[in-house]
């Protein structure tokens, strides 16, 4: 028998207790990111968030921590190999910004140990609950220790459930350095929810041949396809003139925005599709009786769906135009991400590795598709594969939103087999 044998790949009750208590800690700052401020990161919050991690990742002994210009922060295991081995460097990383739409101060974690079935009252908002009828995956929650908010804001498991897990994975490797690894980046990124986390990501500084995000939610999924995503803004100008002389001169853009958006195709909506069909999406409204403008998100797994939806909204701008005499309507549209999948086809080793991680941590493989985007979207066009793995919250970006303890366990687990994975590879083969 080897003398100093290989600790199991699982956490203890007091490392589940750790994280949970590192989660609960995160979740209280308030972190939402901004689309219209003109800073990055989008907000002061966000940088409180970045700067505690970065003097987390130092105490707790992690190499080259460093907070960039632009509030990426970077930190390394360093690999333990024996001398004349080397791996591929792996990347692991997650958003610290939570959804702007909704209410992200005084978040009010409620912990809800033993899940027993049933709704599960929210007591910021009494008559509220999270009813299990309309949330099917509590059903494989019975037992679980889950989290949520107190239904006066969202809980942030989008992705400080991710955040958490990483760094209760860098601290267990570095309590078991005889668990033999390579060098490991990680890192944590501003502003994914507002599509602008990785515009000034430096790939090569990160110093990584692949990455994973861990910002997904359902245990055992690994996504490695997302929309295609571009973001529109129609603007409508119209002619603003006192009311009481209006007669045959105002032209009303905002009723041409009422127009436009009750003009959209009815089943190119979020609410009326699913899976991988396409959708328009207008979220934003600003403006007054002589501008208004309109803001888009515009979604399809394929660029010719996605082309498709602009030409709808091309062609509804025309014909609000023609609709309200006088009315100027421009369209502006602005490439957001495209689908990850077209890169990480060409590195099955990268989503094999994540499926063989999952299957050592004892649970099924579930390769999917994301309705939406990750940072790894943009990374895997910047030349660094990285698909996405569970991180184990649930409904994300509302009040209703939900995390199981297991469940982000289970992702941390995952990470372990993952890092000892790639540490056995041989370098030249992903390099």
């Amino acid at each position: 028998m080897p003398s100093n044998p290989l600790p199991a790949f699982i956490f203890t009750a007091a490392e589940t207790q750790e994280l949970l208590d590192r989660f609960l800690r995160y979740v209280q700052i308030d972190t939402r990111s901004s689309e219209t401020s003109e800073t990055f990161p989008s907000t002061a919050g966000q940088w409180d968030l970045l700067k505690l991690l970065a003097e987390e990742m130092a105490a707790m002994g992690l190499a080259e921590v460093e907070v960039t210009e632009f509030g990426y922060v970077f930190g390394t295991l360093p690999s333990n190999l024996p001398a004349g081995r080397s791996a591929p460097v792996l990347g692991l990383l997650a958003h610290v910004d939570t959804y702007c739409g909704t209410e992200g101060k005084d978040v009010k974690p409620q912990v809800h140990k033993t899940y027993g079935g049933g709704d599960i009252p929210l007591p910021g908002t009494p008559g509220v609950c999270i009813e299990a009828d309309k949330n099917p995956l509590l059903q494989r929650c019975v037992g679980h220790t889950l989290v949520t908010s107190d239904g006066t804001t969202l809980l942030g498991a989008d992705d400080k459930a991710g955040v958490a897990v990483l760094m209760a994975l860098a601290l267990w490797f570095l309590r078991h350095p005889e668990v033999p690894h390579g060098k490991v980046r990680f890192g944590f990124t501003p502003d994914e929810e507002t599509g602008t986390g990785t515009r000034f990501f430096d790939v090569g500084r990160f110093g990584a041949h692949a990455a994973y995000t861990f910002d997904g939610s359902v245990a055992g999924e690994i996504e490695t396809e997302t929309f295609c995503g571009d973001s529109a803004t129609v603007t409508l100008t119209g002619v603003d003139v006192h009311p009481g002389v209006a007669k045959g001169k105002m032209v009303n853009a905002l009723r041409a925005a009422a127009h436009l958006i009750e003009h959209l195709p009815k089943d190119f909506l979020p609410e009326t599709t699913e899976k991988r069909e396409p959708y328009l999406h207008p979220y934003v409204v600003n403006g007054e009786v002589g501008k208004v403008a309109v803001k888009f998100l515009v979604r399809g797994f394929t660029v010719p769906d996605l082309e498709a939806r602009e030409e709808d909204l091309l062609r509804l701008a025309k014909e609000t135009e023609e609709a309200f005499p006088g009315l100027k309507a421009d369209v502006l549209i602005q490439e957001s991400y495209r689908n990850m999948k077209t890169v990480l086809d060409r590195y099955p080793e990268v989503v094999h590795l994540a499926t063989e991680a999952v299957k050592r941590a004892g649970l099924e493989p579930i390769l999917s598709y994301i309705r939406g985007g990750t940072d790894g979207s943009a990374l895997c066009f910047k030349g660094l594969p990285t698909p996405n793995i569970f991180a184990g919250g649930v409904n994300f970006h509302g009040h209703k939103e939900w995390a199981s303890l297991e469940w982000m366990v289970n992702s941390a687990e995952t990470g372990l087999h993952l890092v000892h994975l790639w540490g056995a590879l041989d370098k030249p083969s992903l390099a």
